[in-house]
């Protein structure tokens, strides 16, 4: 952890430290009402993913603003949640072993908590563990829709496996996860339109089979920021767990966009400045792989067109300069993060801004929760 702060509320824009996460607050209100309003009279529900921020202050006025609770993808994150105050949360991953099943059970007795599961030995688990605790848990199953990740791919066993939940005296059978991750990013809208389509298909059939049973199947959830217009406009998906819209990274805007989806905006920066400029055609940034996650490509420069981030290492991000960059020593260049949930989790805190002021400084408290 660095000895002093990049920055402290009522500072400049200007007296930003840099490298530093820099949120810009009006353009994520618009992005959270953007969502908020879309889904409003609809019946679909708003359970954002917590993955994307990993922030208390940022989940808190999402749930202000009208969503149910979030996801997490880890119960040591959930944790940091669920001390802050959120009530409901669904971990939206497997979870295995004695101790994470201990650990989830725990914030079950605090909160309303979710989990995923697609084995029978996960079922089993819970079940003895929620038994000998008297404490009760939901429990959904994951569906493989597309992913080839996670999840049942077959609705037979997925049909065992809701048996095996509600005969389960203290496990809750809430429904299906069907989250089609890959779809978030496949470039063109025809291409997301027919594999939201065919994972509403799966989904529709695989309800169908375990309602014939009896067993009632009161939730339908998924969906991500680039798809979330389809499963809303579905009639088979009743909630939604888009992340990344309230930051919007340099990957999700590499999306073509048709009439359906929603102007997100960019809100999520990388304050970096120019420390070295050894050529006309070249010059340094001090935000590298430790400052900005490269996994689905370099960063953007934002706001100017003589620059282009080309390549990084630990410490350093080398930017291709036009002819006639006016880029000078010491500049601040802002970057857009190439995805932001894992860009998220490099820093400790985002600093936050309303025009050329710093308004608040909100800690990313789950940043590194694994477990």
């Amino acid at each position: 952890m660095s000895p002093w702060k990049a920055a402290h509320v009522g500072d400049h824009f200007d007296q930003i430290d840099t490298p530093a996460l820099v949120l810009d607050l009006d353009i994520f209100e618009r992005n959270v009402k953007c969502l908020q309003d879309a889904l409003a009279g609809t019946g679909v529900r708003l359970r954002p993913h917590a993955k994307s921020h990993k922030c208390p202050d940022i989940a808190l006025r999402q749930i202000k603003n009208g969503a149910v609770g979030i996801c997490c993808q880890k119960v040591s994150e959930a944790a940091v949640f669920v001390d802050a105050g959120v009530q409901d949360v669904l971990i939206t991953n497997q979870v295995v072993g004695a101790k994470k099943v201990s650990h989830a059970l725990d914030l079950a007795a605090r909160a309303r908590i979710g989990v995923l599961v697609d084995h029978e030995e996960q079922i089993r688990a819970f079940a003895q563990a929620s038994e000998t605790r008297k404490v009760k848990i939901d429990v959904y199953i994951e569906i493989d829709v597309g992913m080839g990740r996670c999840g049942v791919d077959s609705i037979e066993q997925t049909v065992a496996l809701a048996r095996q939940i509600e005969q389960a005296p203290y496990l809750n059978f809430m429904g299906l996860q069907c989250y089609h991750g890959s779809a978030q990013h496949y470039r063109l809208p025809q291409e997301r339109k027919d594999a939201i389509a065919a994972t509403c298909a799966t989904a529709t059939a695989t309800k169908a089979a375990i309602e014939k049973l009896g067993i009632k199947v009161e939730r339908i959830t998924g969906a991500g920021t680039g798809s979330v217009m389809l499963e809303r406009d579905s009639k088979v998906f009743n909630e939604v767990q888009a992340g990344s819209y309230i930051f919007m990274d340099r990957d999700y805007a590499a999306n073509q966009r048709d009439g359906l989806d929603l102007p997100f905006e960019h809100a999520l920066f990388i304050k970096s400045a120019v420390l070295s400029h050894p050529t006309k055609d070249r010059a340094v940034v001090d935000a590298g792989l430790k400052a900005s996650s490269v996994d689905s490509g370099m960063p953007a420069v934002w706001g100017r067109d003589d620059a282009r981030y080309l390549k990084a290492s630990d410490e350093h991000g080398a930017l291709e300069l036009t002819v006639d960059s006016t880029l000078k020593l010491g500049d601040a260049v802002m970057l857009i993060p190439g995805h932001c949930d894992p860009t998220v989790n490099l820093y400790d805190e985002l600093i936050c801004i309303r025009g050329d002021k710093v308004e608040a400084i909100w800690p990313i408290a789950a940043r590194g929760a694994l477990l």
